[in-house]
């Protein structure tokens, strides 16, 4: 079996394929699929939807945003994460950093048994309360803590067989707007970067598999945003950084990605150096792609394959995991 995959992730809709969602699927352009909380209804339902794809192409990629508090997608048997702030307060108050390789290992050990291949995480964004969109998902708005919480929870995602993905490179702490509806900027400098934000990706460069750009623009150093851009991308994140991992777009349908068609974004994100582009949320867009990837004769990739999963997690095994109960009763004091 060829060890090929197609460079564009979409979502689906519901909790199971549709003939329109099979069909993508086998695509060879498409080679990742994000769920979203719509697709979740139990856990048999998504270990079985998980199955059902897996059936129809090997050569897949499935992923999530299960990172906690206000960005989890699995709930109900899945174990309530807070925050990574609120876990960040409840680690500095009792000096216990390694907490955080448990429940980095906990929720990857849960989305495993699932069938998931990959985590976005953790965030690596410097904040507390400065970005409406980031706020509570980064660990803290200090580099050093973010970087030694984060290579704690990478190491519990490694040890359960997941791949980690930094996220926003290089950087999405330091505004307020939401990349979702608006472009954002960041006037900032690349040496203020470079002693704040972009610290995280130095430090854990050779522990992340994968990087999700920002979109954000920061026109005092480049005119793109980071999924679009040559220097950012391949000056600063591969030849200064010395980053040797994936990179990812995020969800090129977002208003921060601008306004061109996602076709015109996606061409524009592999040129520059992304491995994979996400489109979400915008099913004709995504068709559209996988037409612009055939006519422009897109290349497959091999590199893909390293997001796989790398363990197989028994549902039932884990459910009566000691470790995890004790881990469950933290997290339970922490959320009350």
């Amino acid at each position: 079996m060829s060890n090929e995959y197609g460079r564009l992730m979409l979502d689906i809709n519901s909790t199971s394929l549709l003939d329109e969602d099979k069909f993508l699927i086998e695509n060879k352009h498409v080679g990742g699929l994000i769920f979203f909380s719509r697709n979740f209804e139990s856990y048999d339902q998504i270990k079985d939807l998980t199955d059902q794809i897996r059936s129809i192409k090997e050569n897949i990629i499935i992923a999530i945003d299960q990172e906690g508090g206000r960005v989890q997608r699995l709930n109900k048997e899945f174990t309530e994460i807070p925050s990574m702030q609120l876990l960040s307060e409840y680690v500095k108050k009792n000096d216990d950093i390694l907490f955080f390789k448990e429940v980095g290992w906990l929720i990857s050990s849960e989305l495993v048994a699932a069938g998931i291949d990959l985590n976005f995480a953790p965030v690596l964004d410097l904040d507390k309360n400065t970005s409406s969109i980031i706020g509570d998902r980064a660990f803290s708005d200090d580099h050093i803590e973010v970087i030694n919480m984060a290579s704690n929870f990478i190491d519990g995602m490694h040890e359960a067989g997941m791949s980690s993905t930094g996220k926003h490179f290089p950087g999405h702490g330091g505004v307020y707007e939401d990349s979702h509806i608006e472009l954002v900027q960041d006037k900032r400098l690349l040496e203020d970067l470079f002693n704040s934000d972009i610290k995280p990706y130095i430090d854990l460069s050779s522990k992340l598999d994968a990087v999700m750009c920002a979109h954000v623009i920061f026109p005092n150093i480049d005119s793109y945003i980071p999924s679009h851009s040559h220097y950012w991308l391949n000056e600063v994140l591969r030849n200064k950084i010395n980053y040797k991992g994936l990179i990812f777009s995020d969800d090129l349908s977002m208003q921060g990605a601008g306004n061109d068609s996602c076709s015109s974004k996606a061409i524009k994100a592999i040129d520059a150096g992304c491995e994979m582009v996400l489109v979400c949320n915008n099913r004709k867009e995504a068709i559209n792609v996988v037409d612009t990837f055939e006519d422009k004769r897109v290349s497959l990739s091999k590199k893909i394959s390293r997001m796989k999963k790398k363990s197989i997690v028994g549902w039932d095994d884990l459910s009566n995991s000691t470790r995890k109960i004790k881990i469950q009763n933290k997290l339970e004091k922490i959320r009350s």
